[in-house]
């Protein structure tokens, strides 16, 4: 799918409730469905989703976005899960970044020739809406038309177009599962037609998943100093702390992707004038090879003003607007820097706006809203030192409590007693995560913990979305959900969607064993009195089936499909799933047709599995019989 809001459409709004049994112990297989007693629980990682070694453990690295998982053992928030049956489970994922898939079906375009592009909506009511009105055609067209314009009103509800140029999904696999659906009738001509709500994540030419984050993903971080008397000892910290850090990070792919500036503030020189500045830009942000210049701008920031301030609160929001409003966000080139971070570090509060010595009558409240239209998240660092007192502490905290919002996160520091040592540590563990954003986004090993990094992980993965909305390469990993219609809304004759089930090798393999044996008995089945005893037979084929691991299988089936379990449910009606110890006896025409669409079924399942050229890896380390093929319905037994 093609993005048609720009700034909207990647926003993941997958508002599914987990509901698996907790309290589960690992185990040998992954757990069954429920209900089921060859179907295993299988869950879709979020953009983002991280595998950590253990609950609340270690992080061992950042998923593809919707890689498909096996779930293994639940705990209450978190599954134990595995990208491999024969591999068994490999980690732990946060509930929260996972979507449960019931029935691997995907969905795949068809060529459009003869139809219009259909569009995917971000509600079923707003597909409805379409389809159901009297004047289709000319909204059809008129959505579609706003699409190639980019030209699209939030309004329309819709949140991409189909991709113009037809991708076979065989040669080509991308993962469009279909998270839920309705078997509905076509308001044009009553007819059958499902309703899908789909997400989209395409794979790219080298067959590895697009949900990762590409390797020109990078952070600008804008230090904001308080460079009044008070503060030297501190900015000496902070130039001790972050010379580490660049110094690790120097001459690596991480130290090429963060980039640095400094803003310094003071407050009123009009009404002190030995404070020299109100606001100075010490060091534009811009992208360097070399960072040293980071680290002497911060050193020679120690070089405080010696003139007091009037009063105790200082202007840090005029500070904080002009690294705002100051620094090029966009890189200069075009090419805007994706995680856009501003580090406050303070030991007063700000000037309130009716103060007459602030600059500006915009508050924190306002100035974070400023920030979050930009994409910038603000970080204070607040030294409650003893001089500032409780009272002014807490007037402190609660402006800049404002300010530092992002999304529905916080990020606001407090140091108490204003501790020199602990302001170290902090400022240390906030750029390590800042960096380690960055590593994240390089399918690399964070070095903090989840509990050491704390918000900001989160932050980091929010950026990554923000940065996934910024990209308009078709070959750009698309993350977008909504409802689309299977067949052409202006055309119910033309299938637009085809739904397929994403199909193991392993499974097709039991199919096509399945298929042989049936066919092997069906042929023995010359009258009535042979097709008495047939289900018999069958099921002795199945449970000598079942002793392969390989070959999931249930041995309690009533038809002759119901072995395979995992084609049950699915939106379509499977001739062998319909055929019944009654239905078999019914008559020999009946028979015949059967077995002659199982000959030629089977024929063309051993071609799949003979082509290589058909199956992709879901994960590099993916055994051949866990390599899938989206295979359509009509293909099914």
């Amino acid at each position: 799918m093609i993005s048609a809001v720009k700034s909207a459409a990647i926003a993941i709004g997958l508002a599914m409730m987990l509901t698996t049994p907790s309290g589960a112990a690992a185990t040998d297989r992954p757990l069954l469905a429920e209900g089921r007693k060859t179907v295993y629980q299988r869950v879709l990682t979020r953009p983002g989703a991280l595998q950590y070694s253990e609950p609340d453990g270690g992080v061992i690295r950042q998923y593809p976005a919707f890689q498909p998982l096996y779930v293994y053992a639940t705990q209450p928030g978190w599954y134990q899960v595995g990208s491999s049956i024969s591999k068994g489970p490999e980690g732990w994922l946060r509930a929260d970044q996972a979507v449960e898939w019931k029935q691997n079906i995907v969905a795949a375009f068809t060529n459009a020739a003869g139809r219009q592009r259909q569009v995917m909506f971000d509600s079923e009511e707003g597909l409805r809406e379409l389809m159901e009105s009297e004047a289709l055609q000319a909204e059809q067209a008129e959505i579609l038309d706003e699409v190639t314009k980019d030209t699209l009103a939030p309004e329309r509800g819709v949140v991409a177009a189909e991709p113009e140029e037809y991708i076979n999904i065989v040669e080509r696999l991308y993962l469009m599962p279909i998270l839920d659906f309705t078997q509905d009738l076509h308001p044009l001509n009553y007819e059958d037609n499902l309703l899908m709500q789909v997400a989209s994540v395409p794979l790219r030419e080298d067959g590895a998943q697009a949900g990762m984050i590409a390797d020109n993903f990078d952070a600008g971080i804008v230090f904001v100093l308080d460079t009044t008397s008070s503060m030297d000892p501190y900015i000496q910290r902070t130039q001790a702390a972050v010379e580490k850090i660049i110094g690790d990070i120097q001459g690596t792919e991480v130290g090429s992707r963060v980039h640095f500036g400094v803003v310094a503030f003071r407050d009123n020189d009009a009404a002190a004038p030995g404070l020299e500045y109100r606001t100075r830009t010490l060091l534009p942000l811009e992208r360097r090879d070399d960072q040293a210049q980071v680290v002497s701008t911060i050193r020679a920031a120690a070089n405080v003003a010696r003139a007091n301030s009037p009063g105790f609160n200082e202007d840090s929001l005029a500070g904080v607007e002009d690294a705002l409003e100051g620094t090029d966000w966009s890189g200069g080139d075009g090419d805007p820097f994706d995680a856009r971070i501003v580090v406050l570090i303070t030991d007063a509060g700000p000037k309130d706006a009716r103060d007459p010595d602030a600059r500006s009558e915009i508050g924190p409240a306002e100035l974070q809203r400023v920030a979050q239209d930009k994409g910038v998240a603000v970080m204070t660092l607040h030294l409650q030192t003893p001089a500032g007192g409780a009272a002014q502490h807490a007037y402190a905290e609660n402006q800049y409590r404002q300010l530092s919002r992002f999304n529905d996160e916080t990020f606001y520091y407090g140091i108490a007693d204003g501790s020199e040592a602990a302001f170290e540590q902090e400022v240390t563990q906030l750029v390590t995560a800042l960096t380690d954003v960055i590593r994240v986004a390089r399918d690399e090993k964070p070095l903090l913990s989840p509990d050491e990094a704390g918000k900001v992980a989160n932050l980091g993965l929010a950026m990554q979305l923000a940065y996934l909305g910024r990209l308009t390469d078709r070959q750009a990993p698309d993350v977008i959900e909504g409802w689309v219609s299977e067949k052409a809304v202006e055309d119910p004759t033309r299938l637009a969607i085809e739904p397929r089930l994403l199909v193991t090798k392993n499974e097709m393999a039991t199919m096509a064993d399945l298929l042989e044996q049936l066919l092997e008995l069906g042929e023995q089945s010359r009258n009535a009195e042979d097709a008495d005893t047939f289900f018999a037979q069958v099921r002795d084929v199945v449970a000598r089936m079942a002793r392969n691991p390989d070959r999931l299988v249930n041995t309690d089936a009533e038809t002759l499909g119901g072995a395979l379990e995992f084609l049950e449910d699915l939106p379509y009606e499977s001739q062998l799933m319909l055929t019944t110890p009654a239905r078999w006896q019914q008559s020999a025409m009946i028979r015949r047709q059967i077995l002659d669409g199982m000959r030629q079924k089977l024929t063309q399942y051993r071609k799949w599995l003979l082509d290589p050229s058909v199956w992709t890896a879901l994960s590099d380390d993916a055994p051949d019989g866990e390599h899938v093929f989206a295979m359509p319905f009509d293909v099914l037994p």
